[in-house]
């Protein structure tokens, strides 16, 4: 299966590479290796990359703790469609919270770097953003914690897709 991913003709390559650094599942330990691969220059795919794991460390904190409290809420109606997706994500939040807690019980904020660096399904900026809600870590402690560990992954997937491209 051939999948190409270009960005639109009508957006700067790295802007695309700075939204796709905002999507969960890629961030930038992703979309830098495909802002690369679309011809970026590695030092802008990296900086766009970069802005993205930046502002998803400042936004998450402050709206999850808004979502969380709105999903808790709309889960507690005796049905509907709304009451049915804040369940799904209440189930969510619990499993980042079974995943990320060990490591960050035992290490505190090392342990959520740790976790959001490691390039592992499940794992990244927005799940660490909701274990470190979960876990009662301040905002600003986690916001810390997920830029440390959202530029560690891109370095981390990024280093060999540069030594390759060079």
């Amino acid at each position: 299966m051939n999948i190409h991913l270009q960005a639109p003709p009508w957006l700067p390559p790295a802007v695309w590479v700075y939204l796709l650094s905002l999507l969960p599942s890629v961030e930038a330990r992703y979309a830098l290796p495909v802002g690369v691969s679309l011809g970026v220059p590695p030092a802008e795919a990296a900086l766009a990359a970069g802005l993205g794991v930046a502002t998803l460390s400042l936004a998450l904190p402050p709206a999850l703790a808004w979502a969380h409290g709105l999903a808790e809420r709309l889960a507690s109606r005796p049905r509907g469609a709304l009451a049915r997706l804040a369940g799904l994500y209440l189930r969510y939040a619990r499993r980042a919270r079974e995943r990320a807690g060990p490591a960050a019980e035992r290490w505190g904020l090392l342990g959520v770097v740790a976790f959001v660096a490691a390039p592992l399904p499940g794992t990244g900026v927005w799940t660490g953003a909701l274990a470190a809600h979960l876990l009662g870590i301040p905002r600003r402690r986690a916001a810390a914690a997920l830029l440390a560990g959202g530029l560690l992954s891109e370095a981390l997937t990024g280093l060999p897709t540069l030594a390759l491209g060079s």
